[in-house]
């Protein structure tokens, strides 16, 4: 259902009973993103999964910057009633639950990062990449959803992803061209990696129990996440062996084992 929060009309689902696990999608994805593991984790937790900025059924009047897409996720967390939110996020979502979490510590129990980022170190590196996005967004904008996706699914980064079983690799497609161009180009320009705050001065200050996952096959968020290890107080690092970027996809029932596991252990603890 929609949740209108300051100028956003926000999708969101809501499934299960328990504990409450929020779930942040990647670019290009949708609430459609977690389907088979909300199945799988409805029975222990009350499972909520939302479409971001730009994405999905979501639609808004200004653009959105990651920080007051957070302002925006705390007011949902306080409209739905809930005390702390188990919180998950893959790529720009994982990047979306980091900024939560250094923004509205008070609101996460526990935080679960895959392939995830705290932003660029140096303003010149952030330039950069805001010149990037801007020339993908124009791109969108130029050439269209279609052209976009068919470009962007050859990316390096999702090379992996080209050893999926044809039915998986035609539902995230299916999935990314759900989109329009305005919204993805939005989401580059605002919410993109070089647009957002740099958490990385703030790590070693956040105390929440946090899990970094990442595909043996991604080397290049492999070396990210283990510098988050090292700066993280209370972070457990573990790599997923023969996957890449989208360990949710890739290697789907060994991800929702190790997210259950990691939760659990830390409930029973108490």
């Amino acid at each position: 259902m929609y949740y209108n929060i300051h100028d956003t009309m926000y999708w969101v689902e809501k499934t299960g009973s328990g504990p409450v696990l929020l779930l942040l999608h990647g670019f290009t994805g949708s609430t459609k993103t977690w389907d088979s593991l909300v199945k799988k984790w409805k029975d222990n937790y009350t499972v909520v999964t939302l479409d971001l900025p730009g994405h999905g059924k979501t639609t808004t009047q200004v653009p959105i910057t990651m920080e007051m897409c957070c302002r925006d996720l705390a007011a949902l967390v306080q409209t739905l009633g809930i005390e702390k939110v188990n919180l998950l996020g893959y790529s720009m979502g994982g990047r979306t639950a980091l900024s939560f979490a250094c923004l509205y510590p008070h609101l996460v129990d526990k935080l679960i990062l895959e392939s995830a980022s705290p932003g660029l170190l140096t303003e010149k590196e952030r330039l950069e990449r805001r010149n990037k996005d801007e020339q993908l967004a124009r791109k969108l904008e130029r050439e269209g959803v279609k052209a976009f996706v068919d470009f962007w699914e050859k990316i390096p980064l999702f090379s992996t992803q080209e050893q999926l079983p044809p039915d998986k690799r035609g539902a995230i497609r299916q999935e990314r061209l759900l989109h329009s161009a305005e919204g993805l180009a939005m989401s580059l320009r605002f919410m993109g990696t070089g647009s957002q705050p740099s958490w990385w001065g703030h790590l070693s200050q956040l105390s929440i129990p946090t899990l970094l996952l990442v595909g043996g096959e991604d080397a290049k968020f492999k070396a990210l996440n283990k510098s988050m290890h090292e700066r993280l107080p209370q972070s457990d690092f573990q790599v997923v062996e023969h996957a890449g970027h989208a360990l949710h996809v890739e290697e789907s029932a060994i991800f929702g084992n190790i997210v259950y596991e990691f939760i659990i252990s830390l409930e029973e603890g108490r």
